[in-house]
């Protein structure tokens, strides 16, 4: 069992911390790369790029949600040192996840045009957007079993594969983006469509170096991996379950709210929407490391409760929200100094140039609320406190939407302040799990026993 001095220590933090940050950044890069490459297609492809990538991201978090409940538990066995009964947790979220990602290609596959048809009013936009998704839902079957994966690493504190498994999503994902959207080297000219299958190889290109790794250089037997271990066991179901569901539910709605985001913001018309979209690609990458600090505080959490340290986790909370914030600092004098270097990344078209550094000066700073909130919250879930969690969540999203809707439809406001949703959002968020982690009754609540 590790000691909590050695489990908390900075040094093992960013040892977690660091292989996580490349991991997000192969995943992001996905968004990133296809955003950037689609800036040279037109307008039309970039905003369709937004609505189709934030979608197939909404279904995705039902996923990684379910692995995030897993993740709980593989790292609260492994605070007790229980490590022979991680391998159960394990399979049995695998299976579990492979399943789901059967449901939602298929609902996907056949509903998933009829609703999109409804949200989206430009038909160039919507042709652009199905040709994306189209190929686009096949990486459910891949992305859901690699969040499993990664949540087994993270559990176990054990995050240096991810590092490598980062830079094979990216390099697979450039190739294919580089071949297959502008037809190099012989290959198809696909445009938008080549950016889909290009993220859908990427991702089973990962699939397979973790299904390798975990082969040739993960032990096994200590961690319980055997026949036994492969079949589904109900009761293990049902309380992963119990924890994952809040957190699929919770990520699910918060992503789709960013999704409805992109649908007002389509309303406003189709350079609001590319330009839009820019920003959220920045956004996604800018935000990275605060990500991944998140990260290590949720798994940190769970290993601290199962070495039956609750005391020390809202102090623990508090030195990770320092740190996040501190972090905060220069990436928010960067995009405050030179938004438009950044936009011309994206595009070279100089009127979304323009427009993307405005809104990147109006909402950058809500990267300050963003850093506590997802601090915060991370801990609160990884507490397991899920349920709670998802009530924080959902007070905060309505809130969003509603200040969305307004600014959007209602008043038809320029796109930089329905941006300022970002400052409300995270900022109850922050609030909420705070106050909850330094005076609500989270420490009675026993996962394991």
């Amino acid at each position: 069992m590790t000691q909590p001095a050695a489990l908390l220590s900075k040094k093992n933090i960013w040892n977690i911390t660091v292989p996580i940050i490349f991991t997000l950044v192969s995943q992001n890069l996905i968004s990133v790369i296809d955003t950037a490459f689609l800036g040279r297609v037109g307008a039309v492809e970039l905003g369709a790029s937004a609505i189709a990538g934030v979608f197939y991201i909404a279904v995705y978090m039902i996923g990684y949600g379910f692995s995030q409940g897993a993740q709980i538990f593989i790292g609260m066995r492994n605070g007790e040192g229980k490590h022979s009964l991680i391998g159960k947790i394990f399979a049995n979220g695998l299976l579990f996840n492979l399943v789901l990602a059967t449901c939602v290609f298929l609902l996907s596959w056949l509903w998933g045009g009829a609703m999109m048809q409804r949200l989206v009013s430009s038909p160039q936009v919507f042709d652009a957007t199905m040709r994306y998704l189209d190929w686009r839902v096949f990486g459910f079957f891949f992305s859901f079993s690699n969040v499993m994966f990664r949540a087994f690493f993270v559990g176990i504190t054990d995050t240096k594969v991810l590092t490598i498994s980062a830079g094979i999503m990216a390099a697979v994902n450039i190739v294919f983006d580089w071949l297959l959207i502008f037809g190099n080297c012989g290959f198809p000219c696909l445009g938008i469509e080549g950016a889909a299958i290009a993220s859908v190889l990427a991702e089973l290109a990962n699939v397979i170096y973790m299904i390798w790794y975990m082969r040739k250089k993960v032990d096994l037997k200590k961690y319980g991996f055997c026949r036994e271990s492969i079949s589904i066991e109900w009761t293990e179901m049902k309380k992963q379950f119990g924890v994952s569901g809040f957190t699929m539910v919770q990520y699910f709605s918060a992503v789709f709210n960013w999704f409805m985001f992109f649908v007002f913001i389509e309303h406003l018309g189709e350079n609001a929407l590319a330009s839009s979209n820019i920003v959220r690609s920045i956004n996604s990458l800018t935000v990275i490391p605060l990500m991944a600090l998140a990260t290590t505080t949720n798994t940190l959490v769970s290993n601290l409760i199962g070495a039956g340290n609750k005391d020390k986790v809202p102090s623990f909370m508090t030195q990770m929200i320092a740190m996040c914030l501190l972090l905060t600092l220069p990436i928010v004098a960067f995009c405050m100094a030179f938004p438009e270097l950044i936009s011309s990344i994206y595009t070279n078209d100089p009127a979304l140039i323009a427009d993307s550094s405005f809104i990147i000066r109006t909402f950058v700073c809500s990267f300050f609320p963003f850093a506590a909130g997802n601090i915060a919250i991370m801990t609160v879930i990884g507490s397991g406190n899920t349920k709670t969690a998802f009530g924080f969540d959902l007070l905060s999203m309505v809130a969003y939407t509603v200040f969305v809707y307004y600014t959007a439809i209602v008043l038809r406001t320029h796109v930089s302040v329905v941006w300022i949703a970002e400052y409300i959002y995270w900022t109850l968020i922050s609030l909420l799990s705070i106050l909850y982690i330094y005076k609500g009754n989270w420490r009675k609540k026993d996962l394991l026993h």
